[in-house]
């Protein structure tokens, strides 16, 4: 089989993806998965689409990680391996989408606004 590839993004954070035919190493920036992301919650949301679609052990996938904190990473990750599946074989189309892991979550931080301490936060207001 030929490498696919596939993008995730989550908050800042973008994952570029590389699936190839394997044993089931997931190495994450030169490092393992279960090193780069220490706490079993992440280490459960990367390999959600691999545990759906009975695919663990079959495709050793190669990440590239930049932006965004542990969480928002471990989401980008989840989404790039969910488009993956989906290019390497159709019929996992219907499962994970049941199970919402091909819609990209668009939620970002609001900007701060000028005058106020954070985005929607106001400063006390004082009568007298």
């Amino acid at each position: 089989m030929e490498a696919v590839n596939a993008l995730g993004r989550r908050k800042t954070a973008v994952a570029r993806i590389y699936l190839n035919d394997g044993k089931g190493n997931i190495i994450v920036n030169s490092k393992d998965y279960k090193e780069y992301f220490p706490f079993e919650q992440l280490q459960y949301i990367v390999t959600q689409p691999l545990a759906l679609t009975n695919s663990e052990g079959k495709f050793d996938i190669n990440v590239n990680l930049y932006g965004g904190g542990t969480k928002g990473q471990a989401e980008a990750v989840r989404l790039a391996i969910a488009r993956a599946l989906v290019k390497v074989d159709a019929e996992n189309k219907a499962v994970l989408k049941t199970n919402k892991m091909l819609t990209r979550d668009s939620r970002e931080v609001e900007r701060k606004k000028p005058g106020r301490p954070k985005a929607r936060k106001r400063f006390q207001f004082s009568k007298r």
